[in-house]
């Protein structure tokens, strides 16, 4: 008698535990581990992402990748879950080249493409035949094309992805010298001047001084805006929402200002169409 009075017993506050045992582990994140792809050395910023999104149940793993052709094919690969390296542009231009459904979760930053140079200190200084190097993939090698017609050295044909066989006006007869986005801040030792993307100017140390021209911020910069990404049939996925909205706070834009000084703005909630 004692003994089934024990097995019963044992049985009620099993019973009893077990519920409690359930809501406690419905209510906190047991965490889960998310890697992302980012470009370049400088991981300040997404250190601090990684502390803050810590408590919030994720483990965030940072993935370093040296070139822009790396973090699309891993996160298609699934050996990142998410990246953050490219903008709107480049994203479209890499799903249509290769049959991908990469999606957007989140802006960034807008880090404004600039005309750097080492040789001369103002666009005016440019001698006739003077040497430019740009991107050569297609996205960046037509930002930059546009960049230069932006400040006035070339004009060209009104189309989505000009390249250099679409310049329809070169006054100073520049020689456009393409070459792999990571070489740019390289050949300003070589060329006239050279057109950078922004990791790789901040990468490479260039100085402020150096600039010719920068990218404006207004409604033409809409599809150069960085973006965190994701394969679209995990774009909805909980983990890496608390990724993004770890990304966009105060404490990002505080960061950012301290540590670029308005080379890399905060894009989230700023109005582009002006």
């Amino acid at each position: 008698m004692k003994k089934n009075y024990k097995k019963l017993l044992l049985a009620f506050t099993f019973l009893l535990v077990l519920p409690l045992t359930l809501l406690a582990s419905c209510g906190k994140d047991s965490g889960h581990t998310v890697k992302i792809g980012i470009m370049g050395g400088d991981t300040r910023v997404w250190k601090a992402v990684q502390q803050r999104v810590k408590k919030e149940g994720v483990d965030l793993q940072l993935v370093q990748f040296t070139d822009y052709s790396q973090p699309n094919n891993a996160l298609t690969n699934k050996e990142v879950d998410i990246n953050a390296f490219q903008n709107y542009a480049f994203q479209d231009n890499w799903n249509t080249a290769h049959h991908t459904k990469i999606v957007a979760i989140g802006k960034t930053i807008f880090s404004p493409l600039t005309l750097y140079s080492k040789k001369v200190s103002s666009l005016k200084d440019l001698k006739d035949g003077a040497s430019v190097a740009i991107a050569n993939d297609v996205t960046n090698e037509a930002r930059g094309l546009k960049l230069l017609a932006s400040a006035g050295l070339i004009k060209l044909k009104n189309t989505a992805l000009p390249t250099p066989s679409d310049i329809t006006e070169n006054k100073k007869h520049l020689k456009i010298v393409p070459l792999d986005a990571a070489q740019t801040p390289r050949a300003l030792s070589d060329e006239d001047a050279a057109v950078v993307n922004g990791n790789f100017a901040l990468d490479s140390n260039l100085s402020s001084k150096d600039i010719l021209f920068k990218e404006p911020t207004n409604k033409s910069a809409i599809p150069y805006i960085n973006i965190i990404s994701a394969n679209k049939s995990e774009a909805n996925n909980k983990y890496y929402k608390k990724v993004v909205k770890a990304y966009q706070t105060q404490a990002t834009k505080d960061l950012l200002k301290k540590l670029y000084k308005g080379e890399n703005i905060p894009a989230w909630d700023i109005n582009f169409n002006k």
